[in-house]
């Protein structure tokens, strides 16, 4: 019942897994690297953010009292253009003297993110164009999809919790801002600033927790999405390992050939081997200083046989076929054991043409 309704109760193999992060398909939070890169900011703000402050004061100050902009002399012969290119250059590189920790780390916290939740990829067939991306009826399939209508919740919830952190941040700070009126503006700014970092400290934190719930909770809506019905693990391990009937056929010849090892290998002695003609296999071998009469020293049937007829031509044994001769032999006599009287003559004939072959008598 199972297997008919598809249902999905074997977990992913690793083949499965591997072929997902191939395609890029990875449980992962899209909100998780903008939480942390929030948090982080508003910690940089509280720690640093008064040397960029102090910065961008200074730059106002100078821009508001050099009047290099109404000098008579740098209207004239260019003069004004290269005040400007001047005065842009050495704030660029004050700014950028200030402002390249504060983005390094950001960026650094970005990076970082992305890579605690699915580790260093190349995937270059990601960057590749992709003409069904650009059809506007699955674009519209996808923007009025369950999935978007998901998103959106979640984002009307985010947005909800973010305004009950914030209530409860300012709830105690309300009487001190309406009695902001007794301070002169600097104070009135410091109050606000700190507020706001505390206020926005509070939120990114709430921010952090939910994206780390969502980054769980997307793990597990993939591992999910990953398991395997019956059918597909079948299809798995037959693309995998092979189909499962031939390697259970393969394993019953291995084990048939361990146990039948005695049977045939005396077969590389033999003098020849008689078939019929690949079902059954023997190999008779006759010396006539330490023999009276042939002696079968290997005999075997279907897989065994191939195994024996291998030897021997690997071993330069003739290979005989005589259907009746091999049935009989391998019905009546052991291996080990000498023929009987009714195999003499077929016997000998063959003896005697593989002795013409070698040259011997």
């Amino acid at each position: 019942m199972d297997e008919e309704s598809g249902e999905k109760k074997h977990e992913a193999t690793p083949h499965k897994r591997e072929e997902a992060l191939r395609k890029g398909q990875i449980g992962k939070s899209q909100d998780l690297p903008a939480a942390f890169v929030l948090l982080a900011a508003v910690l940089l703000l509280m720690t640093v953010g008064h040397e960029v402050a102090k910065l961008f004061a200074t730059y106002t100050r100078f821009s508001l009292r050099e009047p290099f902009l109404l000098i008579a002399e740098n209207m004239e012969g260019g003069g004004l253009f290269n005040s400007v290119i001047a005065h842009f250059y050495g704030t660029a590189i004050q700014f950028l003297e200030k402002m390249a920790l504060f983005f390094g780390v950001l960026f650094l916290v970005a990076v970082g993110a992305n890579i605690a939740q699915v580790g260093f990829l190349w995937l270059p067939e990601k960057l590749a164009v992709d003409p069904s991306h650009l059809n506007p009826i699955k674009g519209f399939g996808r923007i009025f999809s369950m999935q978007s209508v998901m998103r959106l919740l979640m984002g009307i919830a985010k947005i909800i919790i973010c305004a009950i952190v914030a209530y409860f941040a300012v709830r105690n700070d309300i009487g001190d801002i309406l009695g902001l009126t007794e301070y002169d503006e600097k104070q009135i700014a410091a109050f606000l600033v700190t507020m706001l970092l505390k206020v926005a400290l509070q939120i990114a934190v709430a921010l952090v927790i939910l994206a780390l719930l969502d980054f769980m909770y997307q793990k597990w809506k993939f591992n999910q999405d990953l398991r395997m019905t019956d059918q597909e693990l079948k299809e798995e391990m037959k693309n995998t390992f092979g189909n499962p009937e031939i390697r259970s056929r393969r394993r019953q010849m291995q084990q048939e050939l361990v146990r039948n090892q005695q049977s045939i290998q005396g077969t590389s002695d033999a003098d020849f081997v008689v078939a019929n003609p690949t079902h059954l296999a023997v190999a008779v071998k006759f010396d006539p200083k330490t023999m009276q009469v042939p002696v079968v020293v290997a005999k075997g049937a279907e897989y065994l046989a191939q195994v024996i007829r291998r030897i021997a031509l690997e071993h330069g044994i003739p290979v005989i076929e005589r259907k009746p001769l091999a049935q009989s032999l391998y019905k009546t006599v052991d291996v080990g054991q000498p023929i009987l009287e009714e195999h003499y003559k077929p016997v000998i004939e063959i003896l005697k043409y593989v002795y013409e072959l070698k040259g011997s008598r």
